[in-house]
């Protein structure tokens, strides 16, 4: 199909106004925030139906064409990114929320709204969406569904998939399918719900989605501490989690504090600086849950556990606190970091954490690294930043052949290469380390089963 008879075909399907070729758009709508594949889409569509959705989907059938569904570009990986002439569909006009059901307690809503909006509707019932990451208020809910977003609250609630009531999904073949409900029980078969949540729009372009709702919770204390090895972490967490409920457990590095500090003008949590930090968020219920989490960080000190801390007095200082640990991402994108998103079972922390500095003491020498994550879910983000004067394509294959030996140690831990950010085209040479080649058979059968054509975000965790 040549370049007028597309466009002509395209704009039969969403209007004249709502295809876009010019340079800027197509380098903007074309990537995600993984700046390491650079963008070469053929064009940007913004349909605003679940119809106009399969329309393009059948057209994409008919004339060979290749599909990426777009939300927020807030991914890590390069899964919205656009490298070999795709179409980009973006779902930024579909950013309507339908409705909302205190009684269910859900909300329904279309793909392209913000995670924001769902946080502020959820307040307005009096209700709670509990998924949250510091790109909550640029992400798509339909994002947040096909990459099974985590954020900062997994330790207590669990990924996106535990709040995915019901979806409205256009498959690779054009089929628009009704997926859950919205019901609690359902015991008829596959839940091809489930499946959808993290594929990435390689099996369907999620159109619609309804959100299950928690019970607000009480007001939140932000703890930071202070201590000398990564591994005494967990044993922290051990006591905190026997004292008060905990809502989130990170962690960062002193070498990422620095970065974050110096960036923002932000202040030190508190003088004395340490290797490594641990960020608590707790609920705060009664008075009895602050004197508890300070007995427990007493305990912590006066075991060597930890060497400072402070906890929060406002929601504004908690918010401030929160912003040494969620500023990180941002503040080291102008460096075009090499991620690993990479994960063990929670009990293996301390012994893979340990293997992995060593690791990094040993290969990243020239580098600088810096660590951060979710410690409570057992989650560690490994950031490489790209040495001034490198290029892009030589960073990438240092970092790539420097990789192999870190997933060889997640495989011995049974981890996973790819925790939370998704696989997209940064992790899908890697995905043998966690999967095993039944398993990528398989899923590969489900491809074909649901886009068997191969319409849908091509070449994304796997060929």
């Amino acid at each position: 199909m040549n370049k007028p008879a597309l466009l002509a075909g395209l704009r039969r399907v969403v209007g004249e106004d709502f295809v876009r070729t010019d340079e800027d758009s197509l380098a903007h709508f074309g990537r995600d925030t993984c700046d390491l594949f650079e963008p070469a889409p053929s064009a940007v569509v913004f349909p605003d139906s679940t119809q106009q959705v399969r329309d393009l989907v059948l057209l994409a059938n008919d004339q060979a064409l290749a599909l990426v569904p777009s939300g927020g570009r807030t991914g890590l990986s390069g899964g919205a990114t656009a490298t070999r002439g795709e179409i980009v569909v973006s779902m930024e006009r579909m950013n309507a929320v339908i409705g909302s059901n205190p009684g269910d307690r859900t909300i329904e809503c279309q793909a392209g709204v913000i995670t924001a909006q769902v946080h502020a509707q959820a307040e307005s019932m009096g209700l709670f969406y509990p998924v949250d990451f510091a790109a909550s208020g640029s992400s798509h809910i339909g994002g947040n569904v096909a990459t099974n977003a985590g954020g900062v609250r997994v330790i207590r609630y669990g990924m996106t998939r535990n709040w995915v009531a019901g979806l409205q999904v256009v498959t690779g073949a054009g089929e628009i399918l009704e997926l859950g409900k919205g019901l609690v029980k359902d015991n008829t078969g596959y839940d091809l719900r489930h499946l959808m949540t993290g594929s990435e729009g390689t099996l369907g372009i999620i159109t619609g989605a309804t959100m299950r709702l928690a019970s607000a919770p009480g007001d939140a204390a932000v703890m930071v501490l202070g201590a000398e090895q990564m591994e005494l972490l967990l044993p922290v967490l051990e006591r905190f989690g026997s004292a008060v409920t905990v809502n989130a457990f990170e962690f960062f590095s002193e070498q990422a504090l620095q970065q974050v500090i110096e960036k923002h003008r932000l202040q030190r949590p508190f003088e004395t600086p340490a290797p490594v930090y641990a960020l608590i968020e707790f609920e705060q219920a009664n008075d009895g849950d602050v004197d508890a989490a300070m007995n427990a960080f007493e305990q912590c000190v006066a075991d060597s556990l930890l060497v400072d801390g402070v906890i929060s007095q406002s929601s504004s200082q908690a918010h401030a606190l929160w912003r040494l640990r969620e500023d990180i991402s941002a503040t080291l994108a102008h460096r075009q970091p090499y991620k690993n998103d990479l994960s063990v079972r929670v009990s293996a922390v301390p012994q893979f954490l340990a293997g992995v500095e060593a690791f990094i003491e040993q290969n990243y020498s020239g580098f600088e690294v810096l660590c951060y994550g979710h410690i409570g879910d057992g989650n560690v983000h490994l950031n490489i930043l790209r040495p001034h004067g490198m290029g892009l394509e030589a960073f990438k294959k240092t970092c790539a052949s420097i990789s192999e030996g870190l997933f060889e140690m997640v495989q011995r831990f049974g981890g996973s290469v790819s925790a939370e950010h998704g696989v997209g085209l940064l992790k899908k040479d890697s995905l043998h380390y966690s999967r095993s080649a039944h398993e990528l058979e398989l899923m590969r059968s489900i491809k074909r089963a649901f886009d068997p054509a191969g319409v849908l975000n091509p070449g994304k965790i796997f060929d």
